[in-house]
C-alpha cells in the first residue's frame, strides 16, 4: 500500500485536467489518513515508554543493592536517553511507516531489527569512546525494550483488529477491475476483515460497466475505467485497488496514479500471486519498467536450524511447566466412569514429505467413535474431505470441556519434542485426507506439520475447507521466525477466545 509521491506530471501529459498540475499539489486529508496518524502517535508514544521500562527494569536488576543517589551518573543519563533512543531505533527501521503497519508480521521483524542494530551501535560506540558499560545492563534493557516493544505493538494491533471487526477504521476502497475478479476480491476482503479495507464501490471495465449494481454483493458500479476519478469522490474512497487486467498498461496505471495524486488517494496494484508474502518480493526496475522479483521460499540452512531448535527446547520447557496440568487432565480421563477407556488417542498422521508418524491427543471420545462415525457422517458441518460437528454425540463430557480449550492438543508436545511436528506449521492431515489432496495441497508436506498454526488461530473449524487449505499454503510460502512467533501470541488468543474450537 504505498501513497503516491506528490509530484507534478508535465504540462498536457495525458491531455486532460491531470495535465494542469500546479508546482505543489495540495493533498486534503482522508479519513484513513486521520486515523493511522492517530494509530502512529501510540506507537511512538508506546515505544517510548518501552525505552523507559526496559532502562528502569536494567538500573534495578544492574544496581538492586544500591540506593539510587550511588549509582553511576552514565546510568542515569541512560535512563533519560534511552526512550528518545529506542524511538529513533524505531524510525530509523521504518516501525512508523504506514506501509509497513497494521497487517502481517513486518512491524515485528523492525522491533528486532532495531534490538539487534541497537545493540551493535553500544557496543561498536563504548569501544570507540571507551565509556565502560556494563554488558549486564546492555544485556536486559535492550532484550526487554525488544520484548515489550512486541509486545506493545501486539495490543494495539489487536485493539486495531477490534475496531476494523466493528466496522470502525477501515480505509475506503474503491475496485477497479473486471466483474468477476471484483466480486471475487470483495468477497475475500468481507471475509477477512484484519487488512482493515472496506470495498464501497467499484468501477468495471469491459461490457460489465454498464452494470449499475452488483446484486450479490452489494456493490454499487460507478462507471467504468474512465470514471475512477468521479468514482472516488462519490464513494468518498481512501484508496483505489486496481486488479489484474491486460487493459490497463503502464500508460494507463501512470495517468490514474496522476488523478488520484491530486485527489489524496492512495493507488493500489493488486497482484495475481497467490499467498506471496513481501519478503519474497522485491520491485526491480529494468528501463524504468518495475519488474517484481519473486524468490523462491527457502526451507534449508540457517533459518530452519534455529526453527529446530526453538521446537526442541521450547517443546522440552512447555512438557516441564505443563507436566502438573498434564497429570492432572490423565486423572480426569482415567476416573471418568461415564466414558472409561484409555488416557490418550493415537492416530496416524502424515507428516513431512509424505512421512507417517503417530500423533498424541488426549481422549475426547468414547471408545467406540471410529465404529459409529457412519452414524454421524450426515451431520458433518464442513464441506472438503475434513469432518466436524459442533455437538458430537461420540465426544466425552471432559472431552468437550477439552475441547473447548484446546487442552486435548497438548499431548503433541511429545511430537515436537520427537521431531515429528514443530511448535508452528500447518495442520496434521490424516493419510485419508492426503489421499484426496490435489497436486497443489500437497505443498503443504515440504514442512513439518505444527501444534498450532494460521488455520488454528484463524477460525479453526469454522473455516470452509478451501479457506484452510489457503492458510496452510500461505504458512508454508511465507514461513519465517517472526511469523512463528506472531502465531504463537495469536494462539493464547485463539484458545482463549474459543473459536472454532469444537
Amino acid at each position: 500500500m504505498t501513497r503516491a509521491d506528490v509530484t507534478t506530471p508535465p504540462e498536457g501529459a495525458d491531455g486532460s485536467e491531470v495535465g494542469l498540475a500546479r508546482d505543489h499539489v495540495q493533498v486534503p486529508q482522508t479519513s484513513a489518513s486521520r486515523w493511522e496518524r492517530r494509530y502512529v502517535k501510540g506507537l511512538v508514544a508506546g515505544d517510548a515508554l518501552v525505552g523507559l521500562l526496559a532502562a528502569a527494569t536494567a538500573s534495578l536488576i544492574r544496581f538492586a543493592e544500591l540506593p539510587m543517589m550511588l549509582v553511576d551518573p552514565r546510568y542515569l543519563l541512560l535512563m533519560v536517553l534511552l526512550p528518545a533512543v529506542w524511538v529513533g531505533a524505531m524510525a530509523v527501521h521504518r516501525g512508523y511507516d504506514t506501509r509497513l503497519l497494521f497487517v502481517g508480521s513486518e512491524e515485528y521483524q523492525r522491533v528486532l531489527r532495531a534490538g539487534l542494530s541497537l545493540t551493535a551501535a553500544v557496543a561498536v560506540g563504548s569501544y570507540a569512546l571507551r565509556a565502560e558499560i556494563a554488558r549486564g545492563y546492555v544485556l536486559v534493557a535492550i532484550p526487554t525494550a525488544v520484548t515489550l516493544g512486541v509486545a506493545t505493538r501486539y495490543l494495539q494491533r489487536h485493539r486495531l483488529s477490534r475496531a476494523w471487526a466493528s466496522g470502525r477504521c477501515l480505509r475506503r476502497v474503491l475496485l477497479v477491475g473486471h466483474l468477476r475478479s471484483v466480486v471475487a476480491m470483495t468477497r475475500q476482503m468481507r471475509h477477512e476483515r484484519y487488512h482493515g479495507m472496506d470495498v464501497t464501490a467499484a468501477c468495471v471495465l469491459g461490457e460489465d460497466g454498464d452494470v449499475s449494481r452488483v446484486a450479490d454483493i452489494a456493490v454499487p458500479v460507478l462507471g467504468t475505467y474512465d470514471d475512477v476519478a468521479t468514482a472516488v469522490r462519490q464513494s468518498r474512497a481512501d484508496a483505489v485497488v486496481v486488479l489484474a487486467c491486460p487493459e490497463l498498461d503502464g500508460p494507463a496505471l501512470r495517468r490514474l496514479a496522476w488523478q488520484l495524486e491530486r485527489i489524496g488517494v492512495d493507488l493500489i496494484v493488486a497482484s495475481a500471486l497467490l499467498d506471496v508474502g513481501g519478503e519474497r518480493t522485491t520491485l526491480r526496475p529494468v528501463d524504468g519498467l518495475p519488474m517484481l522479483h519473486v524468490e523462491h521460499p527457502r526451507f534449508t540452512g540457517a533459518r530452519r536450524a534455529v526453527k529446530q531448535a526453538v521446537d526442541y527446547v521450547g517443546g522440552a520447557l512447555l512438557l516441564t511447566v505443563l507436566a502438573p496440568l498434564l497429570v492432572m487432565i490423565a486423572a480426569m480421563i482415567k476416573w471418568d466412569q461415564r466414558a472409561p477407556g484409555p488416557v490418550f488417542f493415537r492416530q496416524t498422521r502424515v507428516g513431512r514429505g509424505g512421512a507417517e508418524f503417530r500423533i498424541w491427543k488426549f481422549r475426547t471420545m468414547h471408545v467406540d467413535a471410529e465404529t459409529r462415525l457412519a452414524q454421524v457422517r450426515h451431520l458433518n458441518e464442513h464441506d472438503g474431505v475434513l469432518f466436524k460437528v459442533r455437538d458430537d454425540p461420540r465426544v466425552t463430557p471432559v472431552g468437550r470441556w477439552l475441547r473447548r480449550f484446546s487442552l486435548d492438543e497438548l499431548p503433541q508436545l511429545f511430537n515436537v519434542f520427537s521431531g515429528d511436528m514443530s511448535l508452528v506449521g500447518p495442520r496434521p492431515p490424516l493419510p485419508g485426507e492426503v489421499a484426496q489432496y490435489p497436486s497443489d495441497m500437497r505443498r503443504r508436506l515440504v514442512v513439518k506439520p505444527g501444534l498450532t498454526g494460521l488455520w488454528q488461530v484463524s477460525g479453526r473449524s469454522d473455516l470452509s475447507w478451501d479457506e484452510s487449505v489457503r492458510m496452510d499454503l500461505r504458512y508454508v510460502e511465507n514461513w519465517s521466525l517472526s511469523l512463528d512467533l506472531v502465531i504463537l501470541l495469536r494462539t493464547v488468543h485463539a484458545v482463549l477466545k474459543r473459536t472454532g474450537a469444537y
